[in-house]
């Protein structure tokens, strides 16, 4: 692997970028203004990455500004407790892919693509002792793309960066080894789509691994709407300072560490019996209202942000995400079912469809 300055003190390094990636992306030139078509798609290499031409629905265009703008904040998931919350979550939900048996089927530098990337917190934190034993290409739709860069070379990684449609990326079918896709296929046009498009770049024998949002009960269903819609008319920096208040009654609580007991299911609701924490109560079935004491205010308002600002933001069921992967040819391997969303880990099927 080859190691690469932090960008901070080195300002050239935007225009390092893998020698995979050329062969990856089937082009043979990949300086700075250069335009090319790859799968009938067009792409010019702006600070240093190659971007896609193509439009977006209304809908993915907000998405992806929402994204780019909350990536850029660093300072709101980028503390050690919020990076250590973040990889706990994960692990626990994929495993640990540093002693994953499976991995070795895949052989010495599998091509790996992390779509939807973000500012790469996901990957590094899930990946990150793995990255340099693979061709990670990170893609985003939006300019998040900048700041996992950065992040990368930061810690001196090795990563190709691509900013495109994760719905229609035009790389050749069968030609990836692994996909990490964590809470993003939701935010596409179609989470099903997303999924089955993707699926289609895997080899036989790869893998893929997402997690989606669950469908939860009816008020926090009826509420999560709400809130979007009103989110929607708005620029970033409005429904960031929107979401403060909702962030503060989470906070308020949760310092209650107050618990009550439920004698029965409230069907009607969704609501099971038993004893829970008044903020969780609140939490799960009426609004998303996060609430972590380790974490700083605006760690806790990025999270509810991160929820609540997309345009885009599926919700579907466990019954619905198995069907997808089996009408794609995918056959799952893990299954991590939460109230908050579903984890998967699937190996594409070597039969043919």
């Amino acid at each position: 692997m080859s190691s690469i300055a932090s960008s901070k003190s080195q300002p050239d390094a935007v225009a390092a970028m893998p020698a995979w990636l050329h062969q990856v992306l089937g082009v043979e030139s990949l300086t700075e203004g250069v335009s090319f078509d790859v799968g009938g798609q067009a792409f010019v290499v702006k600070n240093g990455i190659p971007r896609s031409k193509k439009l977006v629905s209304q809908a993915q265009a907000q998405t992806s500004e929402t994204f780019g703008f909350k990536w850029k904040k660093v300072d709101t998931f980028d503390s050690p407790a919020s990076l250590a919350r973040m990889r706990e979550w994960l692990v626990e939900r994929y495993g640990d892919l540093s002693s994953a048996s499976w991995l070795r089927e895949h052989g010495e530098n599998p091509l790996l693509i992390d779509a939807g990337c973000g500012a790469g917190m996901s990957g590094l934190e899930l990946l990150g002792p793995l990255v340099p034993h693979l061709r990670y290409l990170g893609v985003d739709v939006s300019e998040a793309v900048d700041v996992a860069r950065t992040r990368f070379q930061e810690r001196g990684l090795e990563g190709g960066f691509f900013q495109a449609d994760i719905s229609e990326l035009p790389l050749p079918k069968e030609s990836v080894d692994l996909i990490f896709s964590e809470g993003v296929l939701h935010h596409t046009n179609s989470t099903e789509g997303a999924l089955k498009s993707l699926a289609s770049l895997l080899k036989p024998g790869g893998r893929f691994l997402f997690y989606v949002y669950k469908r939860k009960g009816p008020l926090r269903e009826f509420t999560d709407d709400y809130v979007r819609d009103r989110l929607q008319p708005i620029s970033p920096d409005e429904a960031w300072k929107l979401m403060e208040p909702l962030t503060q009654l989470g906070i308020s609580l949760g310092e209650l560490n107050a618990e009550i007991d439920i004698p029965h299911p409230i069907d009607l609701l969704g609501i099971p019996a038993g004893r829970i924490n008044v903020q969780r109560l609140f939490y799960w079935h009426v609004a998303k209202t996060f609430y972590r004491p380790d974490l700083s205010f605006d760690e806790m308002n990025h999270i509810n942000f991160d929820w609540y600002a997309p345009a885009n933001a599926q919700r579907q069921s466990p019954e619905q995400v198995r069907a997808w992967c089996a009408e794609a040819g995918l056959e799952v391997e893990r299954e991590v079912v939460e109230d908050a969303g579903i984890t998967i880990v699937a190996r594409k099927s070597d039969r043919m469809y």
